[in-house]
């Protein structure tokens, strides 16, 4: 009953702040205009209503990504069995950034959806890459690690290297590696949205294999499960999830990080309730990250990886001092 309030409170809270987000800004909108302008859209072409409009893509963005990191950072953890993992280790935000860069001093691409979908598609390569090396080598936590931290190193060699040899990948490379959900358009959200929903439902559904590979693989395997298989499908929604989000926004690195621990905090070791625990309180964390930002730096703003960094150390290093940090 108190893992079902907890989801409940969590719920109640991205609604609220998925209205304060709308709302508040460089010109702060009361909810009333906020409401009139989203109903009559159609009939209303006013700054208040192109204002209101282009919050609500930035809110919904944030929204996804939160979801989608929260959860690929508890699976992150959960695979790897290490309470320090986050999508990054598995060489995922390496991969997309790699591809970017590669892509806009090759072919000179530019523009957020084409950054988008090569920030996807270098993810996806990446996430393949560890999987099939640490299969080679033998599908454990450990090989995995092994294989996404060589992987990373590789593959961030590669970027500094081309950003630092032309001054026009470096500015596009600086842009989309600053982590922000502000500047991307209604077409950044409909290219990576399938990708999270896929990945989410994977997510979800891979609870009850995270328990059994908690148990460890001997054990798991003697239980009937396929632990090549559920590695797979495991990897295959950190990828679909961590590169989408990544693609979209940038690597937010943090956030998969932090999550899983406050989602522990709370369920326990049960993977059935971490995953979704983790996929809402990383959208709400987002959230309210990206309204702090807008509000400390006015008539700027402050880009949500930088507030999320400012906010979640702190919480973490306070988790860990009163040794409330749950093992994975």
């Amino acid at each position: 009953m108190k893992k079902v309030i907890g989801a409940v409170v969590l719920v109640v809270a991205i609604a609220l702040a998925f209205v304060a987000s709308i709302a508040i800004g460089t010109r702060d909108v009361p909810p009333a205009d906020v409401f009139n302008a989203l109903v009559h859209a159609s009939a209303s072409t006013d700054d208040l209503s192109v204002l209101v409009h282009s919050r609500l893509i930035r809110t919904v963005l944030g929204l996804v990504v939160g979801l989608a990191i929260g959860a690929a950072g508890a699976l992150a953890q959960g695979h790897t069995r290490n309470p320090l993992a986050d999508p990054g280790l598995l060489g995922i935000n390496a991969g997309a950034a790699c591809a970017v860069v590669t892509g806009v001093f090759v072919f000179g691409a530019s523009g957020p959806l084409v950054n988008t979908v090569l920030a996807l598609v270098g993810a996806l390569i990446a996430a393949a890459a560890v999987f099939g090396l640490s299969t080679i080598t033998g599908s454990s936590p450990l090989t995995l690690v092994l294989a996404g931290t060589g992987l990373s190193a590789a593959l961030t060699a590669i970027s500094s290297a081309l950003v630092l040899s032309d001054g026009a990948t470096l500015d596009t490379w600086r842009f989309w590696n600053v982590g922000a959900v502000a500047g991307r358009d209604a077409d950044v959200l409909w290219t990576t949205l399938p990708f999270i929903v896929v990945g989410l439902i994977l997510a979800f559904a891979g609870g009850w294999f995270l328990n059994l590979l908690s148990l460890g693989d001997d054990m798991a395997t003697a239980l009937g499960g396929r632990v090549g298989l559920i590695r797979a499908t495991g990897i295959i929604s950190i990828a679909l999830l961590a590169g989408a989000a990544t693609a979209a926004c940038g690597p937010i690195v943090f956030l998969g990080l932090v999550v899983p621990h406050i989602a522990r905090a709370v369920t326990g070791p049960d993977y059935r309730w971490i995953v979704p625990y983790s996929a809402l309180a990383g959208a709400l964390l987002i959230l309210v990250c990206d309204i702090i930002g807008r509000v400390i730096a006015r008539p700027g703003e402050a880009q949500v990886s930088v507030v999320l960094a400012l906010i979640g150390g702190p919480v973490l290093m306070i988790m860990v001092r009163r040794r409330r940090l749950p093992t994975v």
